[in-house]
C-alpha cells in the first residue's frame, strides 16, 4: 500500500465511526447494568473512597457472544475490523481528542472539592490536557476515569467499571480476532499465528478475570484522566499492541518446533510472575498479614513487602511483563524489527517508570525505602539489574 492509499484510508468512514461508538455506547451500557463483585479501591485525600464494580469479563463475554450472533446470522463480517483498521485508528484518535478537550474545559469549570472532582490546573494549557484536570471526571453521570460507585461523605455517584483502560483491553483482543478471522479465510492461519493469538487472547482474559487487582495500582489510584490516559488506552493500547497480528496476516512465518516451545516456556514464565507479583501486591495491601509462599510475609518498616517476587527485585512484576510482551513478538520471527516494537516501547517505558517509582518512593518512605533496598538491591531482573 503506498503513500497516497494510506492517507486516503485514514480518512475515517461514517461506518467507522458507527462501529466504534456502537462499542462504546455498549461498554458505557454494560459496565452500569451488568452484575460484578464491588471491590473497595484506595481512601482518597478527602477520605472518599471509591468502589469498583468489577464485571469487565462478564462485559467481555457477552460482547463475543453477541459478535459470535452476529457473525453466524450474516449480520456483520468476522473480518470487518481487519478490514477498516485504518478507518477506526483515525476515527479513534479524533474521538480522543475531541473527548480530551471536553474534560479540560469540563474540569476547568468544576466547582467540586472532593478528591475525585476538584480541578488540579498547573496554568499550562499543554501540561493539563496532557495530565488531566480531574481524578475521576464524570459525563452525563459516568464516572469515566474508574468507572465505580463512589461511598463516602459525598454519598454515592453512578456506576461502570474501568471505562478507557477497559476498552483498550477489549479492543486489543477484537482487532486480534478479526485479523485472525482473515488469516483463517485466506488459509494463513499457521503456528505462529496461532500462538500469538492464543497468549495475546490469554492475557487479555487473564487481565479480566483478576480485574481487581487493577484498584490498587498507581494509574487508578492518582493518575487523572487527560489525553495521556485516554490516547493511550483508547488508541495506543489496541492498536499498536497488535501491530504482530498485522505483520503476521501479509508475511508468512514458518517456526520450528524448538523455537515454539521455547516461546511457550517464555510466556509461561512471564505470566507466572507477571501475575504472581501483582497478586501478592494485591493481598498484602488488603491483608498485610496473609501469608505469601505458605510463610508470613517480611515486612520492612511496616510498610513494604519483601516476602515473595517482591523480596526477589523490587519491580519483579515488570520483568514479567516484558517477559510476556517478548512472547507475543517471538511467533513473527527474527526476519524484521517491527513486530518487536511492543517489547522495545514496553521496556523503555517500564525503565522510565521504574525510575519514577524509585524517587517518588524514595520520597514517601524514607528511610525504610533505604532499608528496603538494601534488602532487596536488584530493581527488576536479579543479578543483572
Amino acid at each position: 500500500m503506498d503513500a497516497a492509499a494510506v492517507l486516503a484510508a485514514l480518512v475515517p468512514s461514517w461506518s467507522a465511526v458507527v462501529v466504534l461508538l456502537a462499542y462504546l455506547g455498549y461498554l458505557a451500557a454494560a459496565g452500569a447494568v451488568l452484575p460484578g463483585k464491588l471491590v473497595a479501591g484506595a481512601v482518597l485525600p478527602d477520605s472518599s473512597r471509591l468502589h469498583y464494580r468489577c464485571n469487565g469479563l462478564l462485559s467481555l463475554l457477552l460482547l463475543l457472544g453477541l459478535t459470535a450472533l452476529g457473525v453466524y446470522m450474516g449480520w456483520m463480517s468476522p473480518t470487518v475490523v481487519a478490514d477498516r483498521g485504518l478507518e477506526l485508528l483515525s476515527a479513534t484518535f479524533i474521538f480522543s481528542v475531541l473527548v480530551t478537550f471536553a474534560l479540560y474545559f469540563s474540569g476547568l469549570n468544576s466547582r467540586h472539592k472532593s478528591s475525585s472532582l476538584k480541578p488540579h490546573v498547573s496554568g499550562s494549557f499543554i501540561q493539563d490536557w496532557w495530565f488531566g484536570v480531574q481524578l475521576n471526571p464524570h459525563f452525563m453521570g459516568v464516572d469515566l476515569n474508574q468507572n465505580c460507585v463512589t461511598l463516602g461523605h459525598i454519598g454515592m455517584s453512578p456506576n461502570t467499571v474501568f471505562f478507557f483502560v477497559r476498552a483498550g483491553m477489549m479492543a486489543w483482543l477484537f482487532i486480534n480476532l478479526s485479523l485472525f478471522a482473515k488469516s483463517y479465510l485466506a488459509g494463513s492461519a499457521n503456528l505462529s499465528v496461532i500462538l500469538y493469538q492464543f497468549f495475546c487472547a490469554w492475557y487479555i482474559i487473564d487481565y479480566f478475570v483478576h480485574e481487581e487487582f487493577m484498584t490498587s495500582t498507581w494509574d487508578i489510584i492518582a493518575e487523572r484522566l487527560g489525553f495521556m490516559l485516554v490516547f493511550g488506552d483508547l488508541v495506543f493500547i489496541p492498536f499498536t499492541f497488535t501491530i504482530q497480528g498485522w505483520w503476521l496476516l501479509s508475511n508468512k512465518v514458518e517456526l520450528p518446533l524448538l523455537a515454539a516451545v521455547a516461546n511457550c516456556f517464555i510466556f509461561l514464565i512471564g505470566y507466572l510472575v507477571f501475575r504472581g507479583a501483582n497478586k501478592q501486591k494485591h493481598v498484602f495491601k488488603k491483608d498485610p498479614k496473609a501469608l505469601i509462599w505458605g510463610k508470613p510475609p517480611k515486612v520492612v518498616g511496616g510498610k513494604l513487602l519483601a516476602s515473595g517476587y517482591w523480596g526477589i527485585a523490587r519491580h519483579c512484576n515488570y520483568l514479567g511483563d516484558l517477559l510476556l510482551a517478548l512472547s507475543f513478538s517471538l511467533p513473527c520471527g527474527a526476519s524484521s524489527v517491527i513486530p518487536y516494537f511492543y517489547p522495545t516501547y514496553l521496556l523503555i517505558l517500564l525503565i522510565w517508570r521504574e525510575r519514577r517509582d524509585e524517587a517518588r518512593c524514595s520520597q514517601k518512605y524514607k528511610e525504610i525505602w533505604v532499608e528496603y533496598c538494601k534488602l532487596v538491591p536488584w530493581r527488576i531482573l536479579p543479578y543483572v539489574y
